[in-house]
């Protein structure tokens, strides 16, 4: 399975159209939503997180060209504030890298960022804040 997060730039002549459903059932891919701002007649932005073969993600991508959406890849990292984080141990639960872990029996968590996507799911389940998703090293997404 390929990983990788991308900003989608709609224009508004294709917001009401089921673009984001026809990757799933056409390209079988999956995705993560990290941010998105789509009003009616207007451009539309979103960073998905792509998840499916690389072949899938290619034809994909071609598909949202063919619809008009600009598309660019986006280099992320997740930041952990160590100054924030109180050791509950939320984003080990949704971690499907593992990159996130409790060491025991310190109930400490780890942050392996080698084994980090990127995915996000860890930013909205942390109740301390202390992690965000970081890209392109300017923009920051944090819940």
């Amino acid at each position: 399975m390929n990983t990788r997060i991308y900003v989608l730039k709609f224009p508004k002549e294709v917001i009401d159209q089921p673009i984001i459903s026809n990757l799933v059932r056409k390209y079988d891919l999956q995705f993560n939503i990290l941010k998105a701002t789509i009003l009616l007649q207007q451009e539309g932005v979103m960073v998905l997180e792509f998840i499916g073969h690389k072949a899938n993600v290619k034809k994909g991508i071609a598909y949202l060209n063919k619809m008009g959406v600009k598309v660019q890849s986006m280099a992320g990292n997740i930041r952990r504030d160590d100054e924030k984080c109180y050791q509950c141990g939320a984003c080990t639960g949704v971690c499907p890298t593992g990159a996130l872990s409790l060491h025991r029996p310190e109930m400490a968590v780890l942050f392996d960022e080698g084994k980090c996507t990127a995915c996000g799911l860890c930013v909205p389940v942390c109740p301390a804040r202390a992690m965000a998703v970081s890209l392109s090293g300017n923009m920051e997404l944090a819940a």
